[in-house]
């Protein structure tokens, strides 16, 4: 590791905590013990707790994807495959929060980020869908508003992966496709875009791993995966390191009681590295120790 990252990483041998899936994403750490995580490919969601086996914790989710938490701690899915974004009930069902836009149908939400407001704010990349079945002409960054109000916060080339600084003025979004970089938004304070600039160049002569999911840790260094492994950038965009990983994640997750527990969906495994600086914590989990 390089010595930049020695600064922050407490342990640099990661642990394989399961394997035997097919493509891991959505990790979501829950204040109880436990970690959500899907399996994309084979459209499940699992639930796991350190030093046990994973849980279904529901079939065919549609290409389940990115996931988070509502200001009341209830789950929040992309489902790529049936183009929407869902929430999880008291009694495990999933209803539907939004799957159009100005009443044309999204393309493939695929990760999502809440904010301290209770706003939601996800990415809908439109690559992977036909051309023929696509109602809206552009990628985009949307914003679901506490009363279910949505908006077209930023267009985009492929949004992936998003995170918000501490100070939650700026939202990190990864791109993934053809120009492969992190754009940054400043937002004003009803949460929409002022301005926008590219925060950092992820380009590579790494075949393997594109910019893909994103964290940001409580001194405001930002995790996006990426060629290689997790690239790990200081506020001001410069990079500090790569985080080498057995797989090539395509997201990651702060856990653990402290936020200090890397937690890396990669490929067919989910690894844990301990960190020293713990990540930022959901604002669901600020609100339940008030």
């Amino acid at each position: 590791m390089a010595d930049a990252l020695s600064a922050i990483l407490e342990t640099t041998a990661p642990e394989r905590l399961a394997t035997g899936f097919v493509f891991t994403e959505g990790p979501l750490w829950h204040p109880a013990g436990f970690y959500y995580f899907v399996d994309v490919r084979a459209s499940m969601l699992y639930r796991l707790t350190p030093g046990r086996a994973p849980e279904v914790v529901r079939e065919k989710t549609g290409g389940g994807n990115g996931t988070t938490f509502d200001l009341r701690g209830r789950l929040i899915l992309c489902e790529g495959d049936n183009r929407r974004v869902t929430r999880r009930d008291a009694d495990d069902r999933f209803e539907v929060l939004v799957d159009r836009f100005e009443g044309k149908r999204l393309n493939r939400p695929n990760d999502v980020v809440c904010r301290s407001d209770g706003s939601l704010y996800f990415t809908d990349p439109g690559l992977r869908v036909p051309l023929a079945e696509r109602e809206l002409t552009y990628a985009g960054v949307y914003r679901i508003a506490p009363d279910g109000t949505v908006s077209l916060v930023a267009d985009f080339e492929y949004p992936n992966g998003l995170a918000f600084s501490p100070d939650e003025r700026l939202l990190y979004v990864a791109n993934t496709r053809w120009a492969q970089y992190i754009h940054v938004l400043e937002l004003d304070t009803q949460g929409q875009m002022v301005r926008r600039r590219i925060f950092a160049d992820m380009s590579s002569d790494e075949t393997d791993g594109v910019p893909d999911g994103m964290k940001v840790d409580v001194e405001g260094r930002v995790y996006c995966t990426g060629p290689g492994g997790t690239w790990v950038f200081a506020p001001d965009g410069t990079r500090l390191g790569v985080i080498r990983t057995p797989e090539v994640p395509a997201n990651l997750a702060f856990g653990g009681p402290d936020l200090r527990t890397l937690f890396f969906t990669a490929r067919t495994s989910v690894y844990t590295l301990r960190a020293k600086v713990p990540g930022q914590p959901h604002p669901w989990y600020r609100a339940r120790a008030r």
